[in-house]
């Protein structure tokens, strides 16, 4: 075997090292849903599928003409309201989470650029006042300077 065929074939040990790795670790974007959050999810998933699966079974019963079709229709109908509960429970599960810990606050850049102008007016306001005071406890008549 000459060095060009196994250069080719990548046994070559200079072409093993350049490649990179296979797995690369990302940081999550998003946070991961609480575990009552995220219990409610997977239940209301579920549910829903089955729902959608049952609704899929009632019509073609319906298009075959079944006796089956009127029954199922009807459980249809029942699921569809199980189901539009569970996805309202993910929904009021998630707020009370909220409510009970704490929501994670990002405020924009500008609500941030406000609350550092005010604490620079604060800050500012405080200096002003502290030099007047101190200005005040040495006898003077508000001035810097006594010429």
């Amino acid at each position: 075997m000459t060095g060009t065929a196994s250069r080719a074939r990548g046994t070559g040990g200079a072409a093993q090292e350049q490649r990179p790795p296979l797995w690369v670790e990302e940081p999550a974007r998003r946070r991961r849903l609480p575990d009552p959050v995220r219990t409610a999810a997977v239940r209301a998933v579920i549910i829903v599928s089955l729902t959608l699966i049952q609704a899929m079974i009632a019509f073609l019963c319906a298009v075959a003409g079944s006796w089956l079709s009127f029954p199922m229709v009807l459980s249809s109908v029942g699921s569809t309201v199980v189901a539009t509960w569970a996805v309202l429970d993910v929904w009021v599960t998630r707020q009370v989470w909220n409510q009970r810990h704490g929501v994670v606050s990002v405020p924009s850049s500008t609500a941030r650029q406000l609350r550092r102008e005010r604490r620079k007016a604060r800050r500012q306001a405080r200096v002003a006042a502290r030099a007047k005071e101190r200005i005040r406890r040495r006898g003077g008549t508000g001035q810097l300077s006594h010429s």
